[in-house]
């Protein structure tokens, strides 16, 4: 299995990358790796047979434009889009600039055949134990059309099949209200084609508030709301975390009961990270792409590249084109 990781990606850059890769390389026996960065600061790894260094340049901002970012041929992230096309790699890894990602994927490795947009999928903890949900698109796109819609739907389900061998996937439409007439506009076009997709397990709208709890498999929204849910369990964990930890804090008492409940408070804490759902899949390219979260540490990173190991072991492009033929 071909893997060309960006080693010079995201907010922590080599900090994580290298970290992640040494554990990656102990857990798998057949993989050969392509780490594309500074070749100088790669060193560790010349000596490993399953790995190749490609040497860049530049590092892409986070911030940077996709357009921009595209015409930097010695960037980390273009060079290992070049590395991939040439190798004929099976999946590709980055913790870099979203837009940067998206762009380059789309016009150097193209879209599979018949798919119109692709779209950002990840996957989300709940409340009940191994249980997750997946959402897409999760900002691949600002605006969609109902055809778009149907299309993350049908991705959506093979996806979390494959991921959680799951054989009718329960789909929902997320909107304002769970009634068949509400949402927005786009909404209300797309719900007819996916109740009437017979491919798809489709069982109507659901509100932001409820997947969290654990009783769906497959989330879908266009990206401008998809994105927005996802900022905001983020923020809300974060926010919820810190008024838990300040709550302790207030005199003696609460800290003995802190001690007491450590261990629960430390399993919630471990089934609602999102450092270990693996990065986001640009579902509907031609191959395997990750963007792993930019803050990631060794923990996400590592994720991010095990989802990829397991996503091409399911063969799940070609999985994709089959179902879509």
């Amino acid at each position: 299995m071909k893997i060309v990781i960006d080693m010079m990606g995201g907010d922590n850059g080599l900090e994580a990358t290298i970290s992640a890769t040494n554990s990656f390389l102990s857990m798998h026996d057949d993989v050969e790796l392509f780490l594309i960065g500074d070749e100088t600061k790669l060193e560790s790894f010349k000596s490993n047979p399953k790995c190749k260094i490609v040497n860049s340049e530049t590092i892409l901002a986070m911030d940077v434009d996709p357009m921009t970012a595209l015409k930097d041929k010695k960037s980390s992230l273009m060079v290992a889009i070049s590395t991939y096309l040439d190798n004929k790699c099976d999946a590709l890894i980055s913790a870099g600039s979203t837009g940067a990602l998206l762009a380059a994927s789309v016009f150097k490795i193209k879209r599979i055949p018949g798919i119109i947009r692709p779209c950002l999928i990840t996957s989300f903890p709940t409340i009940k134990k191994d249980k997750k949900f997946v959402v897409c698109d999760l900002g691949a796109n600002i605006e969609n059309t109902k055809e778009e819609l149907n299309q993350f739907a049908i991705m959506g389900s093979l996806y979390y099949s494959i991921r959680y061998n799951e054989n009718k996937p329960s789909v929902y439409l997320l909107s304002n209200g769970t009634e068949e007439e509400k949402g927005s506009p786009l909404n209300k076009e797309a719900y007819p084609l996916l109740k009437e997709n017979k491919r798809i397990n489709f069982k109507g709208n659901i509100e932001a508030r409820d997947p969290l709890f654990g009783d769906i498999d497959v989330l879908v929204t266009d990206g401008y709301s998809g994105n927005i849910f996802l900022k905001s369990v983020e923020g809300t964990a974060k926010v919820m975390s810190n008024m838990i930890k300040e709550s302790f804090k207030r005199n003696i008492f609460s800290k003995i009961g802190y001690l007491l409940s450590k261990k629960g408070f430390d399993d919630i804490k471990v089934k609602m990270d999102y450092k270990n759902v693996g990065g986001a899949m640009l579902i509907g390219v031609n191959g395997v792409v990750i963007k792993a979260h930019g803050s990631s540490d060794l923990q996400s990173f590592l994720s991010a590249l095990n989802n990829a190991y397991t996503l091409v072991k399911e063969d799940i492009v070609e999985k994709i084109k089959k179902e879509l033929n």
